[in-house]
Order: structure tokens, then sequence, then C-alpha cells
């Protein structure tokens, strides 16, 4: 296969075709790949860059399935999409990852469980890559000419943590003003706090155990770059600086409670 300018790859659609597109010329279907959506194994879970949202929150809320715990965080950022149910049916989780918008919740859930991306050049070539580092800035990534995104892998030791969920926006099922999600590992209680929605790029902040809130606090304000903050109508800058702190709190107290 043959990359050229003005070639896009297409999966399912719903932000290709919101607008006109005029530099693109050729579109190349993923949906006509085949692709299973989801596959469990003991390594974890695979999910297909043309799973859909409605597939993803289909497996998520299915009775007595595996890794409950994340299973529940993955309906949540499901249910954080600002568009209806509708669109959840034709937009993909691949999709939401690759546009890199600072309120794309696949991109939350992918970074706090630990995901990596499994991308595909167009000649066949691999290579894997943390979601965390994937992203790099508003609407960026690190796909490279006639790349693809073929699958998100989820491993074992990210799903059976503990975790807890904050989200706020302007009104209810809007646009994520800011989103965080906490981690805690079951075996050795390392803490993971993950930033999104406010900032431009998602923020990890790792610690060996649980932080007290002045050292959460001080870790944000070191990794928070004023230039990272997002500044449009979904959200002051200074609002959502504070917000992150607070709800990264919030998570943060969920768990110290739970311990």
């Amino acid at each position: 296969m043959r990359w050229e300018t003005g070639d896009a790859w297409l999966s399912g659609g719903t932000w290709l075709f919101s607008a006109p597109r005029p530099g693109v010329r050729r579109l190349w279907d993923l949906s006509r790949m085949g692709w299973e959506p989801l596959a469990v194994s003991e390594t974890g879970l695979e999910l297909a860059a043309t799973c859909t949202v409605a597939e993803l929150l289909s497996f998520a809320v299915r009775p007595n399935g595996p890794w409950p715990a994340a299973r529940a965080l993955m309906a949540d950022c499901c249910r954080a999409f600002s568009s209806s149910f509708k669109v959840w049916n034709t937009a993909t989780v691949g999709g939401n990852v690759c546009l890199a918008l600072p309120a794309a919740p696949m991109v939350s859930m992918v970074t706090a469980l630990h995901g990596v991306c499994v991308l595909r050049a167009a000649d066949g070539r691999e290579r894997q890559l943390p979601v965390r580092d994937f992203v790099t800035g508003y609407g960026r990534t690190c796909l490279r000419r006639g790349e693809m995104l073929r699958c998100l892998r989820l491993p074992t030791t990210g799903l059976v943590q503990r975790m807890a969920f904050r989200r706020v926006s302007l009104r209810p099922g809007g646009h994520s003003a800011a989103l965080a999600i906490a981690t805690s590992a079951l075996e050795h209680g390392r803490f993971t706090v993950t930033l999104t929605a406010a900032t431009t790029r998602p923020v990890q902040l790792s610690f060996h155990r649980l932080p007290t809130a002045a050292e959460l606090r001080a870790a944000i304000e070191r990794a928070v770059d004023p230039t990272l903050i997002v500044d449009d109508v979904h959200g002051a800058p200074a609002w959502r600086r504070h917000l992150i702190v607070h709800l990264a709190d919030e998570v943060r107290r969920e768990l110290e409670a739970e311990h």
C-alpha cells in the first residue's frame, strides 16, 4: 500500500465527516479490517482501534465480567462523551485517542489504565508507545506519516487496581472541563493520579505511597505549567487549574478511605 499526500485513515468518521476537510483526497476504511472490538486474555484487555464507544460500554456494564473496578471506570469514561448515545454507536475508541483533544475521555481512560498504543506503519511495521506519551498536545500525537493506531493494550496490572473518578463540566453532560482518575496498586500501594480535560495533554503523577494533600498539590503545581492549562469556552484557565487540584485531592481521599 502506498501512502500519498491527502490520504487519511477512516475509523468511525464522526469527526472526519463533521466538517469540510479540503486537504483529504482519499480515505482508507479501517472498518473493513474485520478486527475483533475487544479481546480478553491473561495479559489484559486489547481494544481494537475500531471498537466503538457503544461496544466498550456494553462490555463495561456486562454483569459478572472481569475487573469490576476497571469496567466501572470504562463506563464512567464512555458516559463522559458530550455527544449523544447515537454517536457512541459510530465513534471509536481509537479515533477519540488519535483526535487527542483535551476532553477526549478515551485518552483519560487508557492513560489511567497504563495503556499502550500499538502503531502500524503503511509497510506493516509496528511500534508500541505508552498512551501518556502518545498524546503530545492539543490535537497532537506521535503518529508518523501513513501510520495508524492498530489497537490499545491494557495490561492486567492496570486493570486490577483500586480506582476513583471525578469529572466536572459547566453543565450536566457537557464538555469536560477537568477530569481526574486515581489508581492504587493492590500489591505495593503505588498511587497514580491522571489529570486530563483541563490540560492540553495528559498529566500523570506517580507516588510510591499515598501522598498527603499537601504533597499532591505541590506535585501538581510543579508538573502543570500554566501553558498546559486549556483556555476555551468550556472553562477559564484559573478555574480549571483550581479544579484539577481539587479533583485530584477528592480521588486521593476516596482511595485513602478505602485503604
